[in-house]
């Protein structure tokens, strides 16, 4: 039995780790890794305190400073949820918790092309996130696949770094909106190829070229490039959790609805991170969105054992 269970370990599960257990709040965290998108990025310059820092080394410092706070770390795929009693059971493939309240943070599924070699580039020259790894291209090639806002958001924002800028669109028609499809038609740098799909990324140990191919003529052609950023959406992961649906109230886009303290529609239940329906998708964001789920997380189970609000903070104040 737990006080805090929280599915998911990237920046916003173990930023509510650090919060619960300095609660003194017993906190599980359950996740299939630690890190998230976090492990898969090259170089993280966004982050506050940290001019410049490896996704992985910074997915380890807070998986660290989890742990100290108290919070146990448990390898694990979270399979099901279902209210039991005044709290929550938790399923696993291979085990069950309880728990008080639980935080939902396991964020959301970038979609991948599914070609050879993007798996085994990933964070060799192949990306999925501009702004994290945009810098790391300064004056080279790359490319953007897609053909939505985030695609363009990216050419756009990789057109001033870059020396040469390809995206790669299924069809001639974007969805985007008008005013950002002109700013990056605009650039002198950038060079859109429609009808353009990539059949597979080549290298050794960095991204070498790609292998493309154009769906309308079935021409094939290579392009050598130093990077290519993947940009074509997320998918939410909150169906494959059986029953939280059913619990929470969740977007057309598939985001789990929170207000502004993290909390759900469901009383114990409260989400963090790039899984709810905030519109910003940065670790930084996560991050804080983590530590007010867990401080709010805090403040439900204190009124639960009748507490006043005040006495929830006022004796550790120091240990924060």
């Amino acid at each position: 039995m737990y006080d805090v269970i929280i599915i998911g370990g990237a920046c916003a599960g173990l930023s509510a780790g650090i919060y619960t257990g300095r609660r003194e709040l017993k906190t599980i965290i359950l996740s299939k890794d630690v890190g998230g998108q976090l492990a898969i990025t090259t170089e993280v310059e966004n982050f506050p305190g940290t001019l410049s820092i490896k996704g992985p080394e910074l997915a380890m410092k807070f998986k660290e400073h989890a742990e100290k706070s108290g919070a146990e770390i448990k390898f694990a795929e979270v399979t099901e949820i279902q209210k039991k009693g005044s709290g929550y059971l938790v399923k696993t493939k291979d085990d069950e918790f309880e728990s008080e309240v639980v935080i939902l943070a396991f964020g959301l599924k970038q979609r991948q092309i599914g070609v050879p070699g993007e798996k085994e580039l990933t964070g060799k020259g192949v990306a999925y996130c501009a702004t994290c790894d945009g810098p790391l291209f300064r004056g080279k090639r790359v490319a953007v696949v897609g053909g939505g806002n985030s695609a363009f958001d990216a050419v756009e924002y990789l057109a001033g770094l870059a020396e040469k800028v390809y995206m790669f669109a299924r069809r001639d028609v974007y969805r985007a909106e008008d005013v950002l499809i002109e700013s990056v038609k605009a650039k002198e740098n950038v060079e859109i190829m429609d009808f353009t799909e990539v059949e597979e990324f080549v290298g050794s140990n960095k991204l070498e070229k790609v292998k493309l191919v154009n769906n309308q003529t079935q021409e094939k052609s290579e392009l050598e490039l130093d990077g290519v950023f993947i940009e074509i959406g997320w998918e939410s992961q909150v169906g494959r959790i059986k029953g939280l649906s059913d619990l929470v109230e969740v977007s057309e886009r598939g985001f789990v609805v929170v207000d502004n303290e993290g909390k759900t529609k469901a009383d114990g239940i409260f989400a963090a991170g790039d899984v709810t329906d905030t519109p910003f998708k940065q670790a930084v964001i996560s991050a804080g969105d983590g530590a007010k789920a867990a401080m709010s997380a805090a403040v439900y189970i204190a009124r639960k054992k009748g507490k006043e609000i005040g006495d929830v903070f006022s004796d550790r104040a120091k240990k924060r």
